[in-house]
């Protein structure tokens, strides 16, 4: 049988609100380009400047369990 519309919202939205934190991670990273400048002065510097970057774009918007 074919699911009712109800059906279907619910499960979109469940799924949206599952899949959300992705959207945001994706807008808050740092280009590619600046990753990388990042991990290269780390490394030269001993820094952690790029894991801090990552570590608050996951905490900022962290996956949901």
């Amino acid at each position: 049988s074919q699911p009712t519309d109800d059906e279907l919202n619910t499960a979109y939205t469940a799924w949206k609100n599952a899949n959300e934190y992705k959207e945001k991670r994706e807008i808050a990273y740092p280009s590619i380009q600046e990753q990388l400048d990042m991990q290269y002065w780390d490394k030269k510097n001993g820094t952690t400047t790029w894991v801090d970057a990552i570590a608050k774009v996951k905490s900022d918007n962290p996956k949901p369990s």
